[in-house]
């Protein structure tokens, strides 16, 4: 069944590429524009979903991020398969599900007793990355695809495969570090080597993908005093004030990139795409993330705003579709005139009948620390699905690796996992949310829904059963 799916989804990649289908969103053909389209990526990095301003909230500025949803097809209900950064940005670049590329927690395993910093720990946790950069390997990713096709790229912010060139970068500012060393000053110090690599592909006349994913507001949450001093006078907690802070401070480094682009001349030639890699609520008590957040299977770690500017290319508007951080891939490539790899689960965003003829997304959640490299069940704590009914209902359905049996909470991840959701896994309970009724998902209604339970339940089956149970 799944290789049936992959198999018509390459076809139907392939289709949408040659630029069949209805376009609605799209007010050109790409092969109408007069030169290649450049590609900017902006990966926020540990942001909920309501953290901006033209999502309602309150308190945020953000006017950069308000520009670019004025300027850009807007999906509101997008997501991203697994609320962790490291295997959500793998996911981005190979435009894969996380058991499929295996890259599914941020850490290669660690033995009871042996410490990381021991030199022991530090060459089994080596090793263990090496292994994790050749799954990413196994994998056509998209630089690589567009360098293909004559496109220059830079790695710049978070990277956890190891050098950028693991990644098909041709440039980058990552060396090899765990978060992304010397990338790590993008955004937070310096925009200049985004500019640098943009002008000399310019002077080239070269088409460019930028990789742009900072560590914001991710911490540390050290903005300016400025910044903080602002919004300290409208939250009671330092830690908010310091995260509401690093937001702005974001907003303001994709202002910077934007407005460069207008200087540049290159907003018109230039497919900016905007997604975060997971989401986060502060803790307003310790500033640590709350439950319901980064590493959990609820809206508050996994949905984010997905956005697609290209002004007179793509017409501006808002969704109400749902879209997810794997549609990433095929829409670049598509745009770009570039073929698609057969398999891709993801659609283009800019094929509006593609879009609405998909009604369900489909997610995973594991440990922090990966249990086993290669076999990503035995990690495995939650999948999950969302799917949109004809009266705009949204049923989310969340079934823990234990559904139905319960179970020891995996190696001591526990710490890293609020603890009425580790209850929750313990006990195997398997939870159900109308997220457009309940968007904080407070209200589990599946006893009520059994019929809505199990048919949900079946198609994550389809979608993916894992082969083997957690130990």
């Amino acid at each position: 069944m799944k290789t049936m799916r992959f198999l018509l989804a390459g076809v139907f990649g392939l289709v949408v590429c040659l630029g069949v289908g209805r376009d609605r969103h799209a007010m050109a053909a790409p092969a109408a524009t007069a030169r290649p389209r450049n590609v900017v990526l902006i990966i926020s990095d540990d942001q909920h979903w309501r953290d901006y301003g033209f999502l309602g909230h309150a308190h945020l500025r953000t006017p950069a991020l308000d520009r670019l949803a004025r300027e850009s097809l807007v999906f509101p209900h997008g997501y991203v398969p697994s609320s962790l950064c490291c295997p959500s940005l793998a996911s981005i670049i190979t435009g894969r599900y996380p058991h499929d590329h295996r890259i599914v927690g941020n850490d290669p395993p660690e033995k009871p007793g042996v410490g990381r910093r021991s030199p022991e720990g530090q060459k089994r946790f080596r090793d263990g990355r090496e292994v994790m950069n050749r799954h990413l390997g196994e994998w056509p990713l998209l630089p690589a695809l567009l360098a293909q096709h004559g496109y220059a790229s830079l790695q710049t912010g978070k990277w956890w495969q190891g050098h950028f060139s693991h990644g098909g970068f041709t440039e980058g500012m990552t060396q090899g570090g765990r978060h992304g060393d010397d990338g790590l000053a993008i955004g937070r110090k310096t925009m200049q080597p985004v500019y640098d690599f943009v002008d000399r592909c310019r002077g080239d006349q070269k088409p460019f993908l930028v990789w742009y994913a900072p560590m914001l507001p991710h911490d540390p949450h050290d903005p300016s005093k400025e910044l903080v001093d602002h919004y300290s006078s409208l939250t009671a907690s330092i830690h908010v004030a310091r995260y509401w802070g690093n937001v702005e401070r974001f907003d303001r480094s994709v202002g910077d990139l934007l407005d460069y682009l207008d200087r540049a001349g290159l907003t018109k030639d230039t497919l900016v795409v905007y997604v975060t890699d997971n989401g986060w609520i502060t803790n307003p008590e310790q500033g640590r993330f709350a439950p319901k957040s980064k590493l959990s299977p609820y809206d508050g770690g996994l949905r984010t705003p997905i956005m697609v500017r290209q002004p007179g290319v793509i017409e501006p508007s808002h969704s109400p579709a749902l879209a997810s951080s794997l549609d990433i891939m095929p829409t670049v490539l598509a745009a770009c005139g570039v073929p698609a790899p057969a398999g891709l689960p993801g659609v283009n965003l800019l094929d509006e009948a593609a879009v609405n003829a998909r009604n369900q997304l489909f997610g995973e959640c594991y440990t922090h620390t990966l249990v086993d490299l290669d076999d990503p069940a035995r990690s495995l704590l939650w999948r999950w699905t969302v799917r949109r009914e004809p009266d705009g209902r949204l049923w989310k359905l969340i079934a823990p690796a234990t559904a139905g049996r319960g179970g020891a909470f995996p190696i001591e991840e526990g710490r890293l996992v609020d603890p009425q959701s580790r209850e929750r896994y313990e006990r195997g309970e398997v939870e159900l949310y109308d997220v457009v009724a309940d968007p904080d998902e407070t209200h589990n209604v599946a006893a009520a829904h059994p019929d809505i339970v199990h048919d949900l339940t079946q198609s994550l089956d389809v979608w993916w059963k894992p082969s083997r149970e957690l130990p």
